[in-house]
């Protein structure tokens, strides 16, 4: 139980760092979008961390939506050995987890199951006898 807190709290930690070199450190043009960390989890042995991303501000339904979240990823692992050792020099780590970009699409997941509910076009009485 206590090595799962651990994990937690380093993936906490983790999400903080590299939410923070996107804001003032990394300058690649093709993080020009607004980027969400929304979690990161470490596994157990700490040697992978898999940092979930939101990229905001964008039509889910247009076609430009997925290639920018692949230039997203794209331009996060090139620099993936400069977040490592931005993570490294802040974090007193004698192995710092290799990271793994993943796009999270429960925002998604979330609007879609809003509109199906939305489509379904029940009426709520407010005086049920």
């Amino acid at each position: 139980m206590g090595k799962g807190h651990r994990q937690g709290r380093l993936g906490e930690e983790i999400r903080r760092i590299i939410s923070d070199l996107l804001l003032r450190e990394l300058k690649d043009p093709r993080l020009s979008a607004m980027i969400s960390i929304t979690a990161v989890e470490v596994t157990s042995d700490g040697s992978y961390a898999t940092v979930y991303l939101s990229v905001l501000g964008m039509n889910p339904q247009e076609e430009t939506a997925a290639s920018q979240q692949q230039e997203t990823l794209e331009a996060l692992r090139n620099a993936k050995g400069f977040i490592r050792k931005e993570i490294g020099r802040q974090i007193k780590l004698r192995h710092v987890p290799d990271l793994i970009f993943k796009i999270d699409k429960s925002m998604e997941y979330g609007r879609h199951i809003s509109e199906i509910i939305d489509s379904l076009d029940i009426s709520h009485d407010e005086e049920e006898s």
